[in-house]
């Protein structure tokens, strides 16, 4: 599975972006309370998630 590419994400509206940077940011919490708890989850989704949480803050910040 490889990093998700900023050319999927650059056609959103800003309000599709923010709601977009919301779900992730909640999605990241879940999985580092699965993670806190002892829970099955893959690690390298961290990486991903925050990879596309850095490529829509900085799309944000453009617009």
């Amino acid at each position: 599975m490889s990093l998700p590419k900023i050319n999927n994400i650059k056609d959103l509206s800003s309000e599709e972006i923010k709601k977009r940077i919301i779900q992730i940011k909640k999605e990241l919490f879940d999985m580092r309370f699965k993670k806190a708890t002892k829970q099955n989850i893959k690690s390298h989704i961290f990486k991903h998630k925050k990879h596309e949480l850095a490529q829509l803050l900085m799309l944000e910040t453009k617009k």
